[in-house]
């Protein structure tokens, strides 16, 4: 029996059940029917994985109905369970299983419990979509499912009007790359007669060459769509603004699942891109900017979740990075360690939040080490990971990965600049923890004892080690090669490892040895105007602001006053004069009426006579 279609259906149930019986059940009993929906939908996906690994990488499909059939034009909408999909499925519903117990415990006494795990189940139920659609039209319903959970759970908060604005502004960049995104779809039915991935990817084998001049604008256009979901140059200014939502979501969606929809899109697709190399260049050119651009940014931030947006800007930079070199299993392994250590992070910044009295500034934090032991290990780990700590962390061996492709493919600039982003990376994590953790203490708090807080922690924590490492190859039928230590990979992973390591031990020595530097620094006019430019995100939401927003605002005040209609009204104006006076005329006085026929007349005849005077002079 074909049961993948319920891997969607539970979470889009749970959706459902928890929209139409807002309030009317305790928390306790919301909270079980949002996480059992996930439970059934993760175990569900483990079943699945057991039968793709025995049966030597089988491909599930299972054809759900026939959406239009005219003359020859079919779409179908059914789904595809494949290794991709698979490995997507397994962060979507695992960490996505362990947001929600942990959200259970975090959002217990926010406002708004029912509706928060209505949203996440849909946003569960539009990702998998996304995922297992077999053809472009249907991944799109998903697509657009996640832009529009994007923007319930970002603005959450609905009462604060600068989370509102912070919701718009994602979902209207991500709606500007959804436009080329159409148009891609549009352009690849145009080329192949099909929306079917599987199709595609049998007639592309045949593709004739004369064509590659289409392929590139179908395949230029896909990166195009792809960008602002990712939050890549140019359109990643809306990544650090979401952080306003609940600490659970951007967890959830802003490092775990959503953003890395377009590195999916793009392994999905690859038999498109190969053709198109110039294309796949300019992938990996985005990547390693957007890189840069974040890591920078991220070095002088002092919003802990602003930090962490940024760093996730740069390791979907790093997937971005694989893409453009053909590392499609390295972009995947990384997407998947990724996703288990920066969940770790975002929900161990949410604890600490909560316990800080909803502080997010890293220097009024401090010397939290001692009372929050347990949130100090889990930063350590995913810090750790997130900078590509030598041996013991999975982000070591998948970073690594990525790093030792781009190298073999003869891109020494893009390897050059990654490495040094990769030693940012290591200075900017360890700013964070040991501003946060070590210090002088600032306040008063009390760790959390509760399972549903400490459980989904642990295994993330556990997942983002050495171990993840173990668990992954199974998954994706590719071993971490760096994990073996061969011999040409051995001369990188030192010198990657010298890098963290002295990234680490600068944020030491920096921000808690010599804390007074970053004050000397900016005494210098020119270094307090670049720390203001890496700040505010070189610049881009200031330029946006002046060639776009506002001349957007001006052209909508403009026809705020409907110029046309003003035209009109003044006629309409001229006419009503004329009917003012001319009604003044209808008085019922016969005298009146007598002397305005004796004028007109003798005005007629003025008339003529005037004619007649004017034609003797003619002849």
């Amino acid at each position: 029996m074909n049961i993948i279609v319920f891997i969607t259906l539970f979470p889009l149930f749970g959706f459902l059940f928890l929209s139409f019986i807002q309030g009317a059940i305790s928390r306790e009993n919301t909270s079980i029917i949002g996480i059992c929906s996930i439970v059934i939908s993760f175990f569900i996906t483990c079943f699945y994985s057991v039968r793709i690994i025995e049966n030597n990488n089988q491909i599930f499909t299972q054809m759900l109905w026939q959406w239009l059939s005219i003359n020859g034009f079919n779409i179908d909408f059914g789904f595809i369970l494949d290794r991709l999909s698979l490995n997507m499925l397994f962060v979507i519903t695992g960490i996505g299983l362990l947001i929600h117990i942990f959200s259970s415990w975090y959002m217990k006494s926010k406002e708004g419990y029912s509706r928060f795990f209505a949203y996440t189940n849909l946003f569960i139920a539009s990702m998998s979509l996304l995922v297992l659609a077999d053809n472009f039209l249907f991944m799109y319903l998903g697509w657009e499912g996640v832009s529009v959970c994007s923007y319930l759970l970002i603005g959450f908060y609905y009462t604060k009007s600068q989370n509102n604005y912070c919701a718009f502004k994602a979902f209207i960049l991500t709606r500007i790359s959804d436009i080329f995104l159409m148009i891609s779809i549009f352009l690849v039915y145009n080329q192949y007669h099909t929306f079917n991935f599987q199709q595609i990817k049998f007639v592309s084998t045949f593709l004739n060459l004369e064509n590659i001049y289409d392929l590139n604008f179908i395949t230029f256009f896909l990166l195009l769509g792809v960008i602002g979901k990712s939050a890549q140059l140019p359109l990643q200014t809306w990544l650090s603004d979401a952080m306003v939502g609940p600490s659970p979501v951007s967890a959830l969606i802003h490092a775990a699942t959503m953003v890395t929809a377009g590195v999916y899109l793009i392994a999905r697709t690859h038999f498109l891109f190969l053709l198109t190399p110039e294309v796949l260049y300019i992938v990996g050119l985005i990547g390693i900017i957007t890189i840069l651009i974040s890591s920078v940014s991220a070095l002088v931030q002092n919003d802990i979740k602003r930090i962490l947006a940024y760093s996730t800007m740069s390791q979907i930079g790093y997937m971005f990075l694989a893409l453009g070199v053909k590392a499609w299993s390295a972009a995947i392994i990384h997407l998947m360690t990724h996703a288990f250590f920066k969940a770790l992070l975002f929900l161990s910044a949410g604890s600490l939040i909560l316990s800080c009295k909803n502080e997010k500034n890293i220097f009024k934090m401090g010397g939290l080490r001692k009372k929050l032991p347990f949130l100090y290990i889990n930063f350590i780990v995913g810090g750790a990971s997130l900078t590509s700590f030598p041996l013991f962390t999975s982000g070591f061996y998948s970073k690594g990965d990525i790093l030792f492709r781009v190298l073999q493919s003869g891109y020494f600039y893009f390897f050059l600049i990654a490495l040094f982003c990769s030693f940012l990376t290591a200075l900017y994590t360890f700013r964070m923890i040991f501003v946060i953790f070590h210090g002088n203490n600032t306040h008063e708090v009390t760790p959390s004892k509760n399972l549903n807080h400490n459980i989904p922690l642990f295994i993330l924590l556990l997942f983002s080690t050495v171990f993840g490492s173990y668990i992954l190859p199974p998954l994706l039928d590719v071993f971490p090669v760096s994990f073996f230590l061969k011999d040409d990979k051995f001369i990188l992973e030192t010198i990657c490892s010298i890098l963290s390591i002295s990234g680490i031990y600068l944020s030491y020595y920096f921000w808690i040895k010599n804390l007074h530097w970053v004050d000397k620094i900016l005494n210098f006019k020119l270094m307090k105007y670049l720390h203001y430019f890496f700040l505010k995100g070189w610049g881009f939401n200031w330029f946006y602001n002046i060639s776009f927003v506002n001349f957007y605002l001006f052209i909508s005040k403009i026809l705020s006053f409907d110029p046309l209609n003003k035209t009109i009204n003044y006629f309409l104006r001229i006419i009503c004069v004329f009917n003012h006076y001319l009604l003044k005329t209808s008085n019922g006085y016969m005298r009146w009426y007598a002397a305005s026929m004796i004028v007109g007349i003798n005005s007629f005849f003025i008339l003529i006579l005037f004619y007649w005077l004017n034609l003797n002079l003619v002849l």
